[in-house]
């Protein structure tokens, strides 16, 4: 089994944390992020109540995961209640819990428990001013039940369900937490099942799982996110859970535990680990379907589909600067100390306590000197002066340096004229970054001076994105590799080279699946191969809906498949589609048309699903220095080039014509409506050094 949908929750048992997150509070993560801050119970109740009205209304599965137990140690349900029924349990919680943003009776009903129960109630911890009958402020020496539950025992460091206060008062999330979630049982009858209480035959499932069993995978996530824990913890439980396969999931569910409950991946701590690891994330199935009735799309409106219908796809790994460059950063960076970290001089010469007025100065100069990476360990009394060097920190008493070349030694003297300001030929702590400054946005793909300014505000690593695997396939009978004794009817595969040699540009992988024919069994081998070497797929050729057309007819038989008819030119219907969980860009055989669709479509969609920004292309108003009566109806782009009278296009604006696009150094774009072009008109180029960098 697997879930279509997951959430966890890290849960609390105090009052409302106020509107800032903050540690100790409700968080719900998801494997795709970013956390939910609850800052109490009824909000958080509210959230989970519509994350399961959600999944019921899409007919999907979910799974909750909780922090805290579900069960209390064998014999107090029966105690308690009269049955060992641990939802006997909730239900009596449920009845008797007062809860409200900045109160609760928490304590008081621990305390009427406690008061029930033969000998020394379990409950301890009153956090409250008040003193509380029979709830004791420390642990008693004896309890009448187990200090924990099996589950727990095998748990290393866990805390009793007994504790009510202080570190690891897990108690009060279980008191503050099952009664919520016995009403949304209620709220949702027949549609939840409680691990390990009830049979995983409904929509909705409860899991307990603690985050306390990927503390090296929350470790990691933390260097590369940072933030709250709290918030990391339940992001990274919720892609452990995510990322189980099914067999996996199956076997960590197979516990038997009707009383007690339990702690799901319990001795399975290396099985969710190696689930946690970064993988990429998938689109959502289906992703480019348009809207019913929808026919021929402007190009501003498929562009602005494609837009919201991608996201990041690629893992999200913590690199050394070293291996850094070229990457995407995945999340934004702020200095982690000050360049400089402390005032330094610019120049070697020698410092003292500025200003020095106008005429002449001398100052006796100490003994010793402060340089670069040995910094003077005394102060320079006011009149004096010290020998400094360029990069060396300006020691107590110093605040303004005079050059080499503008003063002279003699008898231990230094003399120069003024007049110099205070500050001169010093450089103040942080006058280039701050500590904690942004430095370096989400989405940024790293040049070296990116790296440089990272190392100096203190950072040895980088969280990046992997870099995007884009698989290019040619298909067509007629297509071959160049060739001298290849006969005419043969076409030599120009789409292949063109697109390889462009993703590689804009710093992705290309992957190679060479040229298929036009055979639906190769088709399908070539495709599923990239379900395992790529994170999205360029097809050229067999996209439309003819005969022949192969590409469009696998993805429709056995993926997903839509034709965007684009009003574009040159270009034909646009085929976008899946197979698995792979984007697939079909594109149209004809190299021109194959090259205009990847760099208006293709390359700002792969760009997000590279954890990159949508890249809109760089657009330059220029003179045209040719004649034009466009049509109205399509966008239209033209291969063009800059002259000294402006900017010119391809005599031809045949689509066959690729000595055009090796001719070209840009596009000139025509928007869809009618146009009349002469010399002087003012026209939109787009350079091809933007496009294909």
């Amino acid at each position: 089994m697997t879930f279509d949908r997951i959430a966890m929750v890290d849960w609390s048992g105090g009052n409302d944390t106020g509107p800032t997150p903050r540690p100790d509070a409700i968080w719900i993560g998801t494997p795709e992020g970013p956390p939910d801050y609850l800052r109490n119970r009824q909000l958080a109740e509210d959230r989970l109540a519509g994350l399961i009205d959600d999944a019921l209304t899409a007919g999907d599965t979910l799974c909750l995961g909780f922090d805290f137990p579900f069960g209390y140690p064998a014999g107090f349900a029966a105690a308690l209640t009269g049955t060992a029924d641990p939802f006997a349990v909730w239900h009596w919680l449920a009845d008797r819990i007062e809860d409200a943003p900045k109160a609760n009776n928490r304590f008081d009903v621990a305390a009427s428990i406690n008061a029930s129960m033969p000998g020394q109630g379990p409950f301890w911890a009153n956090a409250l001013k008040r003193d509380i009958p029979h709830l004791p402020r420390l642990k008693p020496a004896s309890i009448a039940f187990p200090e924990r539950r099996v589950a727990e025992a095998q748990t290393s460091g866990a805390f009793t369900l007994w504790q009510l206060a202080g570190a690891g008062a897990v108690g009060s999330q279980a008191l503050m937490g099952l009664p919520v979630l016995a009403r949304l049982r209620a709220r949702f009858p027949d549609r939840i099942a409680v691990w390990p209480f009830d049979p995983l035959d409904r929509p909705v499932t409860f899991l307990e799982i603690w985050p306390s069993l990927l503390n090296d995978a929350v470790r990691r996530a933390m260097r590369v996110e940072g933030g709250v824990k709290d918030a990391v913890q339940v992001t990274t439980v919720a892609r452990a859970l995510a990322g189980l396969s099914a067999p996996d999931l199956s076997r960590l569910l197979d516990v038997t535990a009707p009383e007690e409950g339990w702690i799901f991946g319990l001795g399975h701590e290396d099985v969710l680990a190696d689930a946690a690891r970064p993988r990429a994330p998938r689109l959502t199935n289906d992703c480019f379907a348009l809207p019913r009735g929808v026919d021929w799309l402007p190009v501003a409106d498929a562009l602005a589909h494609l837009r919201n219908a991608m996201r990041p796809v690629t893992a999200v790994t913590d690199e050394p600067l070293a291996t850094a460059g070229g990457r995407r950063l995945a999340t934004d960076i702020t200095a982690l100390r000050a360049n400089p970290p402390a005032a330094n001089s610019a120049v070697d010469g020698y410092g003292f306590a500025g200003p020095a007025a106008d005429g002449p100065h001398r100052l006796p100069l100490l003994p010793g000197r402060a340089a670069a990476g040995a910094p003077f360990g005394g102060t320079v009394p006011p009149g004096h002066a010290l020998r400094i060097l360029t990069g060396a920190l300006v020691p107590d008493g110093v605040d303004t340096v005079i050059l080499d070349e503008d003063s002279s030694v003699s008898g231990g003297e230094i003399a120069f004229r003024g007049p110099l300001k205070r500050g001169a030929n010093v450089r103040k702590a942080g006058e280039d970054v701050t500590s904690g400054a942004p430095i370096l946005a989400q989405g940024l793909r790293l040049r070296p001076p990116d790296l440089a300014l990272a190392a100096a505000t203190g950072h040895a690593r980088l969280p990046v994105h992997a870099p995007l695997r884009v698989a290019v396939l040619s298909t067509g009978d007629e297509v071959t590799d160049p060739a001298p004794d290849a006969p005419p009817s043969r076409t030599f595969d120009a789409n292949r080279p063109m697109l390889l040699d462009l993703i590689a540009r804009w710093g992705m992988t290309p992957v190679d699946l060479g040229r298929v024919p036009d055979d639906p069994a190769a088709l399908t081998r070539a495709l599923d191969r990239a379900t395992t070497e790529a994170d999205a797929i360029l097809t050229s050729g067999g996209a439309s809906a003819g005969d022949e057309d192969h590409v469009s007819a696998l993805l429709g038989a056995q993926g997903t498949r839509h034709h965007w008819r684009i009003a574009l030119k040159p270009g034909r219907p646009l085929a976008l589609g899946q197979w698995g969980h792979l984007p697939v860009f079909g594109l149209p055989g004809n190299p021109v048309a194959a090259l205009v669709c990847t760099l208006v479509f293709a390359r700002p969609a792969l760009s997000v699903m590279a954890g990159g920004p949508w890249l809109d292309p760089t657009r330059l108003t220029l003179p045209a220095s040719f004649t034009k009566s466009k049509k109205p109806g399509r966008t239209e782009y033209l291969r063009a080039r800059l002259t000294d009278a402006g900017v010119e296009t391809f005599p031809s604006e045949g689509s066959g014509r690729i000595s055009g696009l090796s001719w070209a150094t840009g596009l000139v774009e025509l928007g869809p409506d009618a146009a009349t072009i002469t010399p002087g008109t003012p026209v939109t180029y787009l350079p091809f050094a933007d496009l294909m960098s």
